[in-house]
């Protein structure tokens, strides 16, 4: 009671005006519906893998016409992966705002889920600019097989996440995977660099994983560490002749000694000729090479001729044309005996593989022996 003997507004029960429950009050309803939401899609794996898959393919197909929408795409797949590296920073920060944190099985989820999105995302461009009469086969059916994994519980939760270096092996994979897709579209950088970029953060976010993985004494585990991570990255460079270059393929190839140069078109393909014609016309190698919209690459030709690299040619290529930018090499310089079979290697900067273009060069036809003359 105030000193007039009237009561304070909203002393009692029966006085107090009713109020919204409290935004702490709701956090467990949303942390249920939360829980049975990832509980829904542990369910429906496929729905997840599909969605993937399925982004990816527009991606894809949208990369030159509207490279915006396949941009907006890539970056959404490098926020998944944010959110997976900040993981704990999120767990401290709910923690302390509210009081608990991420449960085990979001974590579990979102895990799952941007392996899920990243390998299906990135496996059309692979698919589309692996050479699969090589070495690269093996990554991109590698890539597959993760992808596969990644939507089967009972092999992803009971076989490869027990494994701790494996699952290491496994996360390292599927981020340099995506990012090797996803620099070239944001960043426009070349082959060679988006290797080089895409190797590194792999190598620096794999940091807390491997760290954490290693129980020798503290006095020289640092050094341990940082053997292994220098050691990941070697491996990574060497390796990199088995990684097509997921932005980067072939449209149309040729071989041929005539060229349309107002329609940039070769005049006929060939898969063999005479080493007469050869030594006369010289040989063109034609490529059409479909990059993204902005980018610009340095690429080779690389003739060999029985296996035995004879000559390398070096030009400019630049992305944004659905049929792929047409540029071609001119060879008119051949061996002696050039008749065997030939073979010209479309690289990038750092040597790794777009295609082959292949023929053959006939030997000449021996001389007949003059007709004895009639008598």
């Amino acid at each position: 009671m105030s000193a007039d003997g009237r009561e304070h507004e909203g002393t009692t029960p029966a006085t107090q005006a009713p109020t919204r429950p409290a935004a702490g009050s709701r956090l467990p309803r949303l942390k249920r519906r939360g829980l049975r939401l990832v509980v829904w899609l542990r369910r429906h794996p496929g729905l997840v893998a599909s969605f993937g898959f399925v982004s990816g393919l527009l991606s894809f197909a949208l990369v030159e016409r509207h490279e915006g929408v396949a941009r907006a795409m890539a970056v959404a797949m490098l926020v998944g992966w944010l959110l997976l590296v900040l993981e704990r920073v999120l767990d401290r920060a709910l923690r302390h705002r509210f009081g608990f944190g991420l449960p085990p099985a979001v974590v579990r989820y979102l895990t799952q889920f941007t392996h899920q999105e990243s390998l299906f995302f990135a496996l059309p461009f692979f698919a589309a600019s692996t050479s699969w009469n090589s070495g690269q086969a093996a990554f991109t059916v590698a890539l597959g097989a993760m992808a596969l994994v990644a939507i089967i519980d009972p092999l992803y939760f009971g076989r490869l996440a027990k494994r701790r270096w494996l699952f290491l092996g496994y996360h390292t994979l599927a981020l340099f995977a995506l990012l090797l897709v996803v620099l070239p579209l944001i960043l426009q950088v070349p082959a060679m660099q988006s290797y080089q970029l895409a190797l590194g953060v792999a190598v620096v976010l794999s940091f807390p994983t491997l760290a954490g993985s290693i129980t020798v004494p503290r006095w020289w585990r640092g050094v341990l560490v940082l053997v292994l991570l220098a050691g990941l990255g070697a491996a990574g460079w060497l390796a990199r002749l088995w990684v097509p270059p997921a932005t980067l393929r072939l449209t149309q190839v040729a071989v041929t000694t005539g060229l349309d140069v107002e329609r940039r078109a070769p005049q006929q393909s060939l898969r063999s000729l005479s080493a007469e014609r050869l030594q006369a016309d010289g040989l063109y190698a034609y490529t059409a090479i479909n990059a993204p919209l902005g980018l610009r690459e340095r690429i080779r030709h690389v003739w060999l001729h029985e296996g035995r690299e004879v000559d390398r040619i070096e030009l400019e290529v630049a992305g944004g044309r659905a049929e792929g930018y047409r540029a071609w090499t001119h060879k008119r310089n051949f061996p002696a005996a050039p008749q065997g079979r030939w073979q010209v290697r479309v690289l990038t900067a750092d040597d790794r593989m777009i295609g082959t273009l292949r023929f053959t060069v006939e030997a000449a036809p021996p001389a007949r022996a003059d007709e004895a003359p009639a008598r």
